[in-house]
């Protein structure tokens, strides 16, 4: 019998539900159990995906963009009608809390929202012309069929990210989700390409592959029909995406790790720090890219700003992500779970001291226990240069914005940073050209809890990409250059004469 959530959303009598060779299952990590079993795709299943989408691609892109923006719209409606028992689904699926489980889904409103106005805005330029009688202006076309490698751990949102801003800008979306999340997958596929096709889109603007990176990944990025592959997930999954991507002269859009520090100076609000910490250090079980990793205190507040952390910690109601009352679900998996142990070894073997935490629970699920290490301060410590993908923060003593600044660039990935401060000057200078190296830096919040209105992403290895708000759409077209002569002769640029 399928779970009710399934019934809810519509997917509960999907093929890829009925099992079958080389099926797999997909676990609920707070108790380790089954929840369905999901065929996989293999390459045939790929190949026509892709063939339904070219096909869309070519009555797609000459629909006027106000009219794809209004097929956005109502997906943006459906999505609102199903936001809590989607949200719910994720909190079984993946682990996180219900309330950000809600909020994710949220999310995808949001990005349906700006893309529907979007729809109406994809500026070109007029410029100037050095020749008489003669315009120049520049404007934008649709790319093509989208390919979009999605993570575990926002199994909704980041999709959203992506297939919204591609349909306004007029490309399908062909999307590879993680075989961890599938069910997430496929409630929004079905929730979104339903609304689609009754609003008038073509059938192959969504197509969903569910499939092992050797039948399906390795395709998907070598394939030429496809301009841009968007890929969200680890550095060494990112590198593999941009050397072949790149081998073909394709586009890639990178989301990768993140190591985020935050620095907390000695004039900062204390309290205020407490919260942003806690939430970015334990949210989602630390299995966010942006989460806070590490903390960067000075002397004359670290001790007390880690007894605040200590106290939120042991507070923090561990258990089942549906239950309201909780704040912290499980880790993704059992891997996850023993990642986390070994890393904490590693810390110790290093000199680091775990405060609280660090535990793995004896009850069924993979639940641990947020953990807070204490670093001593002037030795090196290497495994806090690594992204553990778990509630793992590490807090370092400094003794002044400059060091805090060297220590929290010099990891190999620049994705979110934040500084807590009062000081006009401190925070002005985190934010100049030598300050974060972070595609994303905050002062007085978090390093966790984007929004949707700016363009998000970062640098190093974290990849380069952007999604989501500002001009990141600019990634889903192609840019042309145009010249009109309205003249009776025909000048050539930069004066030159010939014949």
């Amino acid at each position: 019998m399928s779970h009710p959530l399934l019934e809810t959303l519509g997917i509960a009598n999907d093929p890829r539900l009925q099992g079958g060779p080389g099926a797999i299952d997909t676990i609920n990590p707070s108790t380790n159990e089954a929840i369905a079993s999901v065929a996989l795709d293999d390459a045939s299943a790929y190949e026509a995906a892709v063939g339904r989408s070219q096909a869309a691609f070519i009555k797609w892109r000459m629909t006027p963009g106000p009219v794809r923006g209004e097929v956005v719209r109502q997906i943006g409606l459906k999505l609102r009608e199903q936001i809590e028992p989607l949200g719910e689904l994720i909190a079984l699926e993946m682990g996180k809390i219900r309330a950000e489980g809600i909020g994710e889904v949220q999310e995808a409103v949001d990005i349906a929202d700006f893309a529907v106005g979007l729809s109406r805005q994809l500026y070109g330029l007029t410029i100037a012309s050095e020749r008489p009688e003669h315009r120049m202006m520049e404007q934008w076309h649709p790319l093509g069929p989208v390919g979009c490698i999605t993570a575990f751990n926002f199994p909704v949102a980041v999709w959203a990210w992506n297939a919204m801003l591609a349909a306004a800008c007029g490309d399908p979306v062909i999307w590879k989700p993680s075989l961890i999340s599938p069910l997430c997958a496929m409630a929004t596929h079905k929730l979104c390409n339903d609304a689609a096709m009754a609003a008038g889109a073509p059938d192959g603007l969504f197509e969903l592959v569910i499939g092992t990176d050797q039948e399906v990944g390795e395709r998907m990025i070598a394939d030429k029909r496809l301009p841009l592959i968007s890929a969200t997930g680890s550095c060494r999954m990112g590198k593999r995406v941009g050397e072949v991507v790149g081998g073909r002269l394709g586009r890639s859009l990178l989301e990768l790790g993140g190591n985020n520090a935050m620095i907390v100076l000695e004039d900062a609000d204390l309290e205020m720090a407490t919260r942003a910490i806690v939430f970015g250090a334990i949210g989602t079980c630390g299995q966010r890219c942006t989460s806070t990793r590490r903390l960067l205190a000075q002397d004359s507040i670290v001790d007390g700003l880690v007894d605040r952390l200590v106290k939120a910690y042991k507070s923090a109601t561990i258990g089942d992500p549906l239950d309201p009352g909780t704040l912290v679900g499980p880790l993704v998996n059992e891997q996850s779970v023993d990642a986390m142990m070994s890393a904490l070894d590693e810390a110790r073997q290093q000199g680091g001291e775990v405060i609280v935490g660090g535990e793995r629970l004896d009850r069924p699920g993979n639940f641990v226990t947020p953990a807070i290490v204490k670093v001593p301060k002037g030795k090196a410590f290497p495994v806090a240069a690594c992204e553990t993908f778990a509630p793992i923060l590490y807090v370092f003593a400094i003794d002044d914005l400059e060091q805090a600044i060297g220590m929290q660039n010099s990891v190999d990935q620049g994705l979110s940073s934040a500084v807590f401060t009062t000081n006009v000057l401190a925070a002005e200078r985190f934010l100049s050209p030598e300050g974060s190296d972070c595609g994303i830096a905050n002062v007085n919040i978090g390093t966790s809890g984007a929004e949707i209105g700016g363009a998000f992403g970062g640098e190093k290895e974290t990849g380069g990409g952007r999604e989501s708000g500002s001009d990141a759409w600019k990634a889903y077209m192609r840019r042309q250059t145009n010249t009109v002569n309205y003249g009776s002769s025909l000048p050539l640029a930069q004066g030159v004469v010939f014949g």
